[in-house]
């Protein structure tokens, strides 16, 4: 009887925390669209500061926004595959909610211009994300975590 060699495939800890990450991102972008987790439904706008529709009672949300979310998470998933991509994803999606964070402040919540839409419990939430996210990509890009597959 032979033995079967083992395989290792091994992830680095930026590719599985892009993984995580937009995971949580698929999961806030189709929460967005359930009743009663996303209070005042009944007011979900397409887009614009007009949408009244708040994810948990405290994000304003719009169907953009949602699919923002969505689209977020499965570029997360997508880049977690490589490990340069994953550390990409985490690095530069953190600038992007750090520019996002910045517009929020110059914007005014009634403004046209607010057209995700934003309020100030997401501007807090996008520097979280911004600071966060970028910390997981300077900090995380050399460890790898190693994961067997099981022998037969």
């Amino acid at each position: 009887m032979t033995d079967t060699q083992r395989t290792e495939r091994t992830k680095t800890n930026a590719q599985k925390a892009a993984q995580i990450v937009g995971a949580v991102f698929l999961l806030v972008g189709i929460l967005g669209f359930i009743p009663g987790i996303t209070t005042n439904y009944g007011s979900l706008g397409v887009a614009g500061h007009g949408s009244e529709a708040l994810l948990l009672g405290v994000f304003q949300v719009s169907v953009l926004h949602n699919i923002v979310h969505l689209l977020f998470g499965v570029a997360g998933l997508l880049t977690s595959r490589t490990p340069g991509q994953g550390r990409n994803f985490l690095l530069y999606g953190g600038v992007i909610y750090l520019v996002l964070w910045l517009y929020g402040l110059f914007v005014g919540h009634d403004s046209a211009a607010n057209f995700v839409p934003l309020n100030s419990a997401d501007n807090w939430l996008h520097l979280i994300l911004g600071l966060g996210m970028i910390a997981l990509a300077l900090t995380l890009q050399r460890g790898r975590a190693t994961t067997a597959a099981p022998r037969r």
